[in-house]
């Protein structure tokens, strides 16, 4: 399993991560469910008119924060902005309803991948496992 591998599963398990940016000095966190894995890469998307998506582009360092049992997985890196339709079309196949809603209302799908990552996976006293990506 490859590590890319790793996180698509812990983060599949966990079904909610939370995506942690900052607005200027203040962090902040929202969940997400969305991410998919495509030749390796590990993907994730918000809509570009979301406060998230201005600060990824106004910060790009952000954290992914996920949880499940009696672990819990931390990959920070930085964000970089993927423009791709045959991703896109990966996206619709993924979530018809949410993509129908965009288009219905004008709504982009930005995509992002994280660069220069590092993942942490740990129990609350110990590190288990620990890799770039």
């Amino acid at each position: 399993m490859t590590n890319a591998e790793k996180v698509h599963a812990f983060l599949n398990e966990a079904k909610v991560f939370y995506f942690l940016t900052t607005d200027g000095d203040q962090p902040k966190g929202r969940p997400f469910g969305f991410q998919m894995l495509v030749d390796d890469v590990l993907y994730f998307g918000c809509g570009t008119f979301k406060n998230v998506y201005k600060q990824i582009v106004a910060n790009p360092k952000v954290e992914i924060l996920a949880v499940k049992g009696g672990e819990f997985m931390r990959y920070d890196g930085q964000v970089k902005i993927v423009r791709s339709e045959a991703l896109l079309s990966k996206v619709r196949e993924i979530m018809p309803q949410i993509m129908e809603m965009y288009d219905k209302n004008g709504w982009e799908m930005g995509l992002f991948c994280l660069e220069n990552g590092h993942v942490e996976i740990r129990g609350m006293m110990d590190l288990k496992e620990a890799f770039d990506l």
